[in-house]
């Protein structure tokens, strides 16, 4: 005679599994709030670790540091432009030194040097951002506007297809974003040494170029810039309310993103 079937348990819950549920939700049922870093708009998957934490405290800095030179740039160029090419690498104060030094005031070579290390100083963070995340720094980039994102897709491929050659294009393309450059290349296995010394080299030339540009021009350039000098207070103000008003617009849009 067959023997009766028997009813099979239901597993057992492991143990903890009960309490991790319960800590998924709250007594009004609503999911529990997200952790700061559990953003689908930062750049890592997963928890960061201290490398991910360190690069974008790092990363943000740069950002925090390019706002407040914005509305410093007039003045600095009319009152100091060796100062400006340390702070900013800028390429106008490359060709005002180098009208500068067409009419005997100043030291070009200075600010040749001054210049590179100016337009290099952070280029390491973007390196170590694409070493860390990849492909998850250019989304982000690419996320802020649509134009962000056709400027961070142009130099991602142009980062792919000419490889080392991408950065030293960087430096004379327009509005090409270097982060993704940088990331770009980094993620495709380049080591720091080789992109420091293709960085610094590409610096360099183009700074030197400007200075040259400078030096042909001469006397009118410097007119020109002793006409900003006048006005530059003026400018700062102006590139000030800017930076706040984009401030405020981008907080808004993030803010109404959040709550839709």
């Amino acid at each position: 005679m067959p023997e009766p079937e028997r009813e099979t348990a239901p597993p057992s819950p492991e143990p903890g599994a009960a309490d991790a549920a319960e800590a998924d939700a709250t007594a009004d049922g609503e999911e529990t709030p997200r952790e700061w870093w559990d953003d689908p708009r930062m750049p890592w998957k997963g928890r960061p670790g201290r490398a991910d934490v360190g690069c974008w405290v790092a990363f943000s800095l740069t950002g925090l540091y390019a706002l407040v030179l914005l509305p410093l740039r007039p003045v600095l160029l009319g009152a100091n432009p060796y100062l400006l090419a340390a702070l900013g690498g800028s390429r106008v104060s490359a060709v005002t030194i180098g009208a500068l030094a067409a009419t005997g005031v100043g030291f070009w070579p200075l600010g040749l040097l001054l210049g590179t290390v100016g337009a290099v100083k952070f280029d390491w963070i973007y390196w170590w951002a694409g070493r860390l995340w990849g492909r998850g720094l250019i989304e982000m980039v690419a996320g802020r506007s649509p134009r962000a994102a056709r400027n961070a897709d142009r130099a991602e491929r142009l980062a792919r297809r000419f490889g080392p050659a991408a950065i030293a294009l960087g430096y004379v393309v327009p509005l090409l974003p270097g982060a993704v450059v940088y990331a770009t290349v980094a993620a495709a296995g380049m080591s720091l040494r080789k992109f420091l010394l293709i960085d610094v080299l590409s610096a360099a030339v183009t700074r030197g170029l400007l200075i040259w540009l400078g030096w042909s021009i001469g006397a009118p350039a410097v007119h020109v810039v002793e006409v900003v000098a006048q006005y530059s207070w003026y400018l700062s103000i102006v590139l000030l309310v800017g930076v706040v008003v984009t401030s405020v617009r981008q907080a808004r849009r993030r803010r109404a993103a959040v709550e839709g």
